[in-house]
């Protein structure tokens, strides 16, 4: 009858749970990679492309509307007041649009902010084609000013018909303190 060494049986064990644990860790880490790459394939989440689509000539869809609604949110930290002028319109693929947004510093200090824009649904995102957009860049802001913003768009006329309501809405935040560390 042989006999089992408890020393040797359990260093073979701490060596498959430290395995595990590693293995668990780079995993987490791999996560979020994944995670975008999921999200840019099917168009989970919302994420929209945040780069100006270049001018494109479109066929206008006549007989088609899109139900397009605006909506806006400021980030808990954001000393921002942030709206859309225009709530909902009606869209024909293909014809540029132009709407625009408003936001006001309503603090006594220079302000940075940016806007995150999210698209529902997300498998519609791709088909929205914006040209000019203050979601590109960072937006700075002097103490009390407001900015009036212009999104001009156009959506593809190749949108599966199924997508008739759709809703394009950002969230401003405000990166000043981030940009400070970069400088």
């Amino acid at each position: 009858m042989e006999t089992t060494n408890p020393a040797q049986t359990n260093g073979k064990l701490v060596a498959k749970l430290c395995f595990i644990v590693f293995a668990m860790f780079a995993f987490g880490f791999a996560l979020v990679p994944m995670y975008d790459v999921f999200c840019k394939i099917t168009g989970l989440n919302g994420k929209v492309d945040v780069r100006a689509a270049s001018d494109f000539e479109y066929s206008v869809v006549e007989d088609r509307d899109v139900s397009l609604e605006f909506v806006t949110s400021v980030n808990n930290s954001a000393p921002i007041e942030f709206s859309a002028e225009t709530v909902k319109m009606k869209v024909n693929p293909g014809k540029y649009y132009q709407v625009y947004f408003t936001a006001k510093n309503i603090t006594g200090r220079h302000l940075t902010g940016q806007a995150i824009p999210s698209f529902t649904p997300g498998l519609a995102a791709k088909y929205l084609k914006k040209t000019e957009c203050f979601c590109f860049s960072q937006q700075t802001f002097a103490p009390g000013e407001s900015k009036r913003m212009p999104v001009r768009f156009v959506i593809d006329p190749a949108m599966p018909e199924q997508y008739s309501d759709v809703t394009l809405a950002y969230t401003f935040f405000d990166v000043s303190k981030k940009q400070a560390k970069n400088n």
